[in-house]
């Protein structure tokens, strides 16, 4: 499994949000891929907008990914520590997702990166597609 506990790439958010069941891909008004089940977005990318900026230089981010999570706790819990790749703006108060930059995502192994796609399309799937998901991968 030493692929898993390798550093995420880019690559990998493409080929693991395309590897869930039911999944279409969607592209917005640059181009930009968006990741559906049952028409509903878990995995987008993000056009820059004025609310996810460099600080220092007040540049508008080029790279922000937008991952569903199942609750405000589950935001709150990805976001806490500053050390994450992990961040929201207040555009998104209130909603359930949370942003990372393209080019922080080597900060989390696949295996971590994999989790949250999978955490985020169960939070965007059917209950019935969700529990079937499940189901398959209990590992028990």
């Amino acid at each position: 499994m030493a692929a898993r506990s390798r550093r995420a790439r880019l690559e990998d958010v493409h080929e693991l949000a395309m590897g869930m069941p039911h999944v279409t891909v969607g592209h917005g008004s640059r181009g930009n891929p968006i990741y559906q089940v049952g028409g509903k977005s878990f995995v987008f990318f993000r056009n820059p907008r004025p609310d996810a900026v460099d600080p220092a230089t007040g540049e508008r981010y080029p790279d922000v990914i937008v991952f569903w999570v199942a609750s405000e706790s589950d935001k709150q819990a990805l976001i806490q520590d500053q050390a994450s790749p992990f961040f929201t703006t207040p555009h998104f108060d209130g909603h359930p997702s949370v942003l990372v930059r393209g080019s922080r995502i080597g900060e989390l192994t696949v295996r971590e990166l994999a989790e949250v796609i999978q955490d985020a399309w169960l939070s965007r799937a059917s209950p019935a597609r969700a529990v079937a998901w499940l189901n398959a991968h209990s590992g028990g």
